[in-house]
């Protein structure tokens, strides 16, 4: 990711971030911020973007978001499907509404993805083959990595062989446009960090911790209304590919609800969901921002927020 320099004098304008895994702390500490500097809080969290997802996404309570304004937090209907480069183009605007405003925009998050399209911007990848990408996601993994490897091998280096996602994106658009992703991917275009200040602040406290967290938000979310949330999900009937369908908690209290599973082993799987997933964001946060970017490795609590506040303002 690009990174502008943070220095005396700076004449960009400001943008805080805060970002990490999971139950780290990110809201609580956004908020926060925000009312010490006369902030705005911005989501960049891809599950908090959906309306229907207001406790399973652990999205901050009306009482907290009146405390300060928020933005971008549950604005999306669950039969739509959030891309990155439109959550971006939102947040580009409300980030030039905050500056023009004189407050102080606060990234908040733990959506990597969404981070890095908005200061690095997105490939000009053209509009893959239809054909193309319908024989590309019928082949099996195995197949696709082995192609990958004869007709993009750097990316094949790059990818894990089992990555799906990515190495069906990647050999679909060298089949599709003659050129491997990693030289779309150079031409980046759209990205705002050479034009912000930013101030960035990844949060990775004890790993013990956060996973101790994960397992209480878990089983608060069912405490305070998540069956009754998945209900109504179920109700609108919506594609099963949406990601308001794949959000962690939907499969394992829809299963409860249905009684395929009883209350505990509901509770454990989605408490291992949860844990994974902070796992991931954990491993993805510590290795690929950039090395200059603050890390908070402690516990955020009242001791340490003045600081940290300190170093975002």
């Amino acid at each position: 990711m690009d990174t502008p320099n943070i220095r005396t004098g700076e004449s960009r304008p400001p943008l805080a971030l805060i970002a990490g895994p999971t139950a780290s702390g990110k809201s609580a500490l956004a908020i926060a911020l925000a009312e010490r500097a006369d902030g705005v809080v911005i989501n960049c969290d891809a599950s908090q973007v959906y309306r229907d997802l207001a406790i399973l996404s652990a999205r901050p309570s009306p009482e907290e978001m009146a405390r300060v304004p928020h933005r971008l937090f549950g604005h999306i209907d669950g039969a739509e499907a959030c891309s990155a480069p439109r959550w971006a183009a939102e947040a580009k605007a409300e980030i030039a509404s905050a500056h023009a405003a004189g407050k102080l925009p606060i990234l908040v998050g733990g959506t990597g993805l969404y981070i890095r399209t908005l200061l690095d911007g997105i490939a000009p990848v053209p509009d893959i083959d239809p054909e193309i990408r319908m024989a590309v996601r019928a082949m099996p993994v195995a197949d696709a990595y082995a192609a990958l490897g004869r007709e993009d091998p750097e990316a094949a280096q790059r990818l894990a062989p089992a990555d799906t996602t990515r190495v069906a994106r990647a050999l679909e658009v060298v089949r599709s446009t003659g050129r491997p992703i990693s030289a779309w991917q150079a031409d980046k275009v759209g990205g705002i960090g050479k034009d912000i200040a930013l101030r960035p602040l990844i949060l990775l406290p004890p790993r013990d911790w956060l996973l101790d967290r994960c397992d209480a938000r878990f089983e608060a979310m069912v405490a305070h209304g998540a069956a009754d949330e998945v209900r109504a999900i179920l109700t609108r009937k919506l594609m099963p590919e949406l990601p308001v369908m794949r959000a962690i908690g939907v499969r394992e209290v829809a299963a409860w609800m249905s009684s395929e599973i009883d209350r505990e082993t509901m509770l454990e799987r989605g408490r291992l969901a949860t844990r994974q997933y902070a796992k991931r964001q954990y491993t993805w946060f510590s290795n690929q921002p950039p090395p200059n970017w603050t890390r908070a490795r402690e516990a955020i609590d009242n001791n340490i927020t003045d600081n940290v506040i300190t170093l975002l303002q």
